[in-house]
């Protein structure tokens, strides 16, 4: 049976330079998706190929 899934999400507001948010909403118009899934799929691409040695957070001096 098909099923529909509702992901869960929050708001966060956090602060980009202006210049990075006007290539994102420049992208996200010429792949006609919006800001929101644009920026979401870059965090989860970034996150899905780290090095496994920066997933342990930052090295003590």
């Amino acid at each position: 049976m098909f099923e529909i899934k509702k992901m869960k999400s929050s708001n966060k507001t956090i602060r980009m330079p202006n210049d990075l948010i006007q290539n994102l909403e420049k992208l996200a118009f010429e792949n006609d998706i919006s800001f929101n899934q644009l920026v979401v799929q870059c965090c989860e691409y970034a996150l899905d190929n780290m090095e496994p040695n920066q997933m342990d957070g930052p090295s003590e001096l």
